[in-house]
């Protein structure tokens, strides 16, 4: 069994990324739960015409996909509580980024990725390096106020306050280090998070603007 889901897996990786920074932009969204990463994701979309890619998503797309060759490997990890092979989401984040590409727009934000140091290192030496992470800094108690008023409407089942902590703890564990080495090379725009929507969309704004990134409007 092993062997035959073994096979689904990409080639090994390339000697060079697919893409150049000249040929594909890639922002990385990073921030810990409740942080408002999707609702800044929306008006980045909106005003400067990026793709939105979400990690999450296309996971959850893939393994309900009738033929795909990922399904079935999705699902059983995710049903053994286990986090989907790191080469798959590469390779699901790759076909996306593929499809926007050839359809004109080479712009993009992957929100939620890298969740980890390894998945950071591998998709920039196959894919394309990233031009910077934006990263939306906010406490953990604001956090976990927003994570449970939305859990009082949104149905999610992890919207709860033993899910939220876990959710917390992982990040910081795992997603924070991630930060942290981009930070040190000098590649994280790092955003003050906890006040309203459209003042923390104002300074996402004008660090754009200092990295030369206009909007379309």
């Amino acid at each position: 069994m092993a062997a035959k889901d073994d096979k689904k897996l990409p080639a090994p990786k390339r000697e060079k990324p697919l893409y150049s920074k000249d040929e594909a932009t890639v922002i990385f969204v990073l921030g810990g739960p409740g942080a408002g990463k999707g609702t800044q994701c929306a008006k980045l979309v909106e005003d400067y015409g990026f793709k939105h890619l979400s990690a999450g998503d296309l996971l959850r797309e893939e393994q309900d996909r009738p033929g795909s060759e990922f399904g079935d490997l999705i699902k059983s990890y995710i049903a053994d509580g286990k986090i989907v092979p790191m080469e798959v989401t590469v390779q699901l984040l790759e076909n996306a980024m593929r499809a926007s590409i050839d359809s004109g727009n080479n712009k993009f934000l992957i929100d939620g990725f890298p969740r980890k140091m390894d998945q950071a290192v591998a998709f920039e030496e196959t894919v394309v390096p990233s031009s910077f992470t934006l990263f939306f800094d906010c406490p953990e108690d604001v956090m976990e106020k927003r994570l449970l008023n939305r859990g009082k409407t949104s149905g999610r089942a992890d919207d709860n306050i033993e899910s939220i902590k876990k959710r917390f703890r992982t990040f910081i564990e795992t997603s924070m280090p991630v930060v942290d080495h981009f930070e040190a090379e000098g590649r994280v725009v790092k955003i003050k998070a906890t006040r309203p929507p459209e003042e923390v969309y104002k300074d996402v704004q004008a660090s754009f603007a200092s990295r030369g990134i206009r909007a379309n409007k």
